[in-house]
């Protein structure tokens, strides 16, 4: 596409997703972080995705509402059915300068035509890696066309960003092009760090001080690979490893997951300092998911300073080096995480060592740099800033563009 000249004002972006604020996933809340930090950047953004009363995540930025239905089977998930009048009329007003899709979905596929039509750059992130979830919901036989379905779509975008390098071999593996490029996830390293180590909380949850907690964290649904970390914790049990086990997260899985390890502690959803104690407190952080595009769960572990035990698959093997700050399993091996598990437990040493690569590691992925890199690409496709002159002055963050505030009062709304 060439560059554009755009007049000037404040660069304005309008985000197409199926998840902002009824859900708290990392779809959600990584487009929760973008948002804010584009506003601080003085970039206008209008976000159209479905809402529900009361949602709870505080959003951020102005939401567009879009009619949806739940998903059959997870209600908890909203699939947006198109793009009413009002959304309609507010898109049109708004008159963005980019269109950034988050999920191939019915809105997304109007946002798709907007932009075609009016010569608009379009962008897309990927976030869900939905082709791998068909086979734990009795689906794999639609995986062929479910590919044949992402290619289509992704086909127009000037840009598809993906998170991990592994996603990236992925995607080209299976035809969707040349229009791929990086964008990894960040983590809050002041938020996530092995300082929040606490002896009283471990007490709390009944650990003692030589005790090892081995720990997941994440949505309890079938395709993060809970069956498989069952599996484990029963076969440490079964070959008596001393340990002790967590689980912080909510899902539909969960009762069954209770009623199949009563000895594991359950903790629920937790959020920000909470949660962060959580991940510090544990010893070994365990996530059997192959469906990853990148592994938020699983940085913030590394951040904590925890060892992990991943599945050798798309997200985690960008993520997790092998040996050095943790170890990587073949998919549905309960076996093999079992092993790996129980190394780490009986291993103090490279326990600790691995920890430690792992928070240094870490450190590497710095949220303002992470979405520094996303206003640039924007800048570019609209030839606004460097990409247009090669002018502009350079601060800390980069070349800061001719942009405006917006207005106040327009940061939020439900």
């Amino acid at each position: 596409m060439p560059e554009l000249l755009r007049p000037p004002g404040p660069l304005r972006v309008a985000l197409f997703t199926g998840a902002y604020n009824h859900i708290a996933d990392g779809v959600s809340l990584t487009l929760n972080r973008l948002v804010a930090y584009l506003l601080t950047e003085g970039v206008d953004v209008r976000v159209f995705a479905p809402t529900i009363p009361d949602p709870p995540v505080q959003h951020a930025g102005t939401l567009v509402p879009v009619p949806s239905l739940p998903m059959p089977g997870r209600p908890e998930y909203r699939l947006p059915t198109h793009i009413g009048g009002p959304a309609r009329r507010a898109l049109d007003a708004f008159a963005p300068d980019v269109v950034h899709v988050a999920t191939p979905d019915a809105a997304g596929m109007h946002a798709r035509r907007f932009a075609r039509r009016r010569g608009l750059p379009l962008v897309a992130t990927y976030h869900t890696h939905f082709a791998s979830y068909l086979d734990y919901y009795g689906f794999g036989w639609l995986e062929a066309a479910g590919w044949r379905l992402l290619r289509w779509f992704y086909r127009p975008f000037d840009r598809v960003y993906v998170p991990s390098a592994s996603m990236v071999d992925v995607l080209r593996a299976h035809s969707l092009g040349g229009n791929l490029h990086l964008w990894p996830r960040g983590v809050d390293t002041d938020l996530f760090t092995l300082t929040r180590r606490d002896d009283a909380w471990r007490a709390e949850q009944g650990v003692g001080p030589d005790e090892v907690l081995v720990a997941y964290v994440g949505r309890l649904v079938a395709e993060k690979g809970l069956t498989v970390f069952a599996e484990a914790i029963e076969r440490l049990i079964a070959a008596g490893v001393p340990h002790l086990s967590l689980v912080v997260g909510e899902g539909p899985l969960r009762a069954e997951l209770e009623a199949r390890l009563p000895a594991t502690r359950f903790l629920g959803h937790l959020e920000r300092e909470a949660l962060a104690t959580a991940y510090a407190c544990s010893d070994v952080f365990v996530f059997p998911s192959e469906t990853e595009t990148f592994g938020n769960v699983t940085l913030e572990a590394m951040a904590s300073g925890v060892p992990t035990v991943c599945a050798d698959a798309p997200g985690s093997r960008s993520l997790v080096v092998p040996e050095e700050t943790g170890l990587l399993c073949p998919p549905r091996d309960a076996e093999a995480f079992a092993a790996a598990v129980r190394r780490l437990v009986e291993d103090a040493p490279a326990r600790v060592a691995m920890g430690n690569a792992a928070y240094e590691r870490a450190q590497q992925y710095s949220w303002p740099r992470v979405l520094r890199r996303m206003l640039d690409e924007y800048e570019r496709l609209t030839g606004e800033g460097r990409g247009a002159t090669g002018e502009g002055k350079n601060d800390e963050r980069g070349p800061v563009s001719k942009r405006r505030p917006i207005s106040e009062g327009a940061d939020r709304q439900a």
